[in-house]
């Protein structure tokens, strides 16, 4: 369980980035906007002292969980486990290639390490609320974190689960809403106008916390402050910006969204030369 500085956070994250950019655009599909908007929170659990985990035994009862709900983002699980040592990064250049376990959804019965099969929009925190549940029952002290996009909290089961979750006092559960803005139709507010997440969460009883998601440092505090919460489930709202840090590049291109598409050979090479 590494625990990096906040600038050799940063560092990673923009190694991280590169990733997800390099991958993608040699898949030629994927959704490098959604990994990258993400990147900040995921490159902390991996690599901020946030998680117990092993490379070596990835399925040690006693670790911490970390369930991808936005599972097409997965671009952004893959290079974090890759640079966290699970598989290496030759590896991952396989993504969404013919029989390569690196699909454009995380797999659990095709790669160790992925805590749930995701992609079904919806169903990530159920499943989470699943694994606090039993880490309670088992006497085991795990936390379990999920992170949702905010167009799949348009889904109902999601706001059951949030319900369940305050009904069982799951004080070993995290939910982080990578709020940036879009979902694959359209703006998220335009599809499904929730406006803020915060106060509706808490009035289900648990902590909620709403930060930049895109600055390490606040990311990291808020981590540290869920972490100290020691008598209801934890939520932090993430907002973000899809594509961050090249939106530029992808406002020029006239889709700000860019959902589900990858980066073109010429795009993902000013996409480098702007994060590097």
């Amino acid at each position: 369980m590494p625990e990096l500085s906040l600038d050799d956070l940063k560092k990673k994250a923009t190694q991280i980035r590169e990733l997800i950019i390099r991958i993608t655009t040699e898949a030629g599909s994927g959704h490098p906007s959604s990994s990258l908007s993400a990147t900040e929170v995921v490159t902390a659990l991996y690599f901020g002292g946030f998680m117990k985990y092993d490379p070596k035994n990835p399925s040690s009862p006693d670790r911490d969980r970390f369930i991808l709900s936005k599972g097409h983002a997965c671009p952004v699980l893959y290079s974090a486990m890759a640079e966290a040592g699970y598989f290496t990064t030759d590896d991952i250049m396989t993504l969404r290639k013919l029989g390569s376990p690196w699909e454009g959804h995380p797999n659990m019965r095709r790669l160790p390490g992925i805590e749930a099969s995701t992609g079904s929009l919806g169903q990530g925190l159920s499943i989470g609320i699943g694994h606090a549940l039993a880490g309670k029952m088992d006497g085991r002290n795990y936390q379990t974190y999920v992170m949702l996009g905010d167009g799949e909290m348009g889904e109902g089961q999601v706001w059951e689960a949030i319900a369940a979750a305050e009904k069982y006092a799951l004080n070993n559960l995290t939910a982080i809403i990578d709020r940036n803005g879009y979902q694959q139709t359209g703006a998220t507010k335009e599809v499904l106008d929730l406006t803020e997440f915060q106060p509706k969460i808490e009035a289900f009883g648990w902590h909620v916390q709403t930060i930049n998601g895109n600055d390490m440092g606040e990311v990291v505090a808020a981590l540290k402050t869920a972490r100290g919460v020691n008598d209801k489930p934890t939520c932090i709202v993430s907002k973000t910006q899809k594509g961050y840090p090249v939106v530029p590049l992808l406002e020029a291109e006239g889709d700000p969204n860019y959902h589900g598409k990858p980066f073109s050979p010429e795009l993902a090479k000013k996409a480098l030369e702007l994060i590097g």
